[in-house]
């Protein structure tokens, strides 16, 4: 479901990015093969200095579908950024794309917190992240980090998925699957 950046996925994970209904929404935007070599490339070589974390997101056939990365690392918290192409939305990737990612920052890189900015126009993202019981509309409880996310003008919600929090999901996941076992 994930793995790490290769520089030889660059082509099909070019062809999904330039889609117009994802593009806008990427981080690292690239304008053509070879930018996209360039940057994944700066990535990998990121990720080795501790800076982020990326990993490619790919469907049950080992295919690259999009990528989802930690961003703009420091003491134990990042910016989570992810994306997926146009023809895998709605198709059940992202969650669990999301929960081995977040199971790897959390229990075997030791993050602490995952922060997400998601534009206020963004209405699908938004609503997908309110849905989560483990994130926190981060506005106001982390006020500095959103009016400095928001300097230049009102345009990100931030929220923030804490990893006791986390935990505790997953261990209220893990009962409830016990207690479906015994009844």
């Amino acid at each position: 479901m994930i793995k790490r950046r290769d520089l030889n996925e660059c082509h099909e994970l070019f062809d999904l990015m330039v889609h117009p209904d994802v593009f806008p929404f990427v981080r690292q935007k690239a304008h053509s093969y070879e930018e996209l070599l360039f940057l994944t490339k700066q990535t990998i070589e990121a990720e080795e200095r501790g800076e982020l974390i990326s990993r490619t997101i790919t469907d049950e056939w080992g295919s690259p579908i999009g990528t989802i990365n930690l961003y703009d690392i420091q003491e134990g918290a990042g910016f989570l950024g992810t994306w997926l192409g146009k023809p895998y939305h709605g198709k059940g990737y992202n969650q669990p794309a999301k929960d081995a990612f977040f199971h790897e920052l959390f229990y075997e890189l030791g993050m602490e917190t995952i922060f997400m900015r998601i534009r206020k126009v963004n209405a699908r993202s938004r609503k997908a992240a309110e849905k989560l019981p483990y994130v926190i509309n981060a506005n106001e409880s982390r006020a500095s980090l959103y009016h400095q996310l928001n300097a230049a003008e009102d345009v990100y919600d931030l929220y923030e998925i804490p990893k006791d929090l986390y935990t505790l999901y997953l261990y209220q996941q893990e009962q409830a699957e016990e207690e479906a076992l015994e009844a």
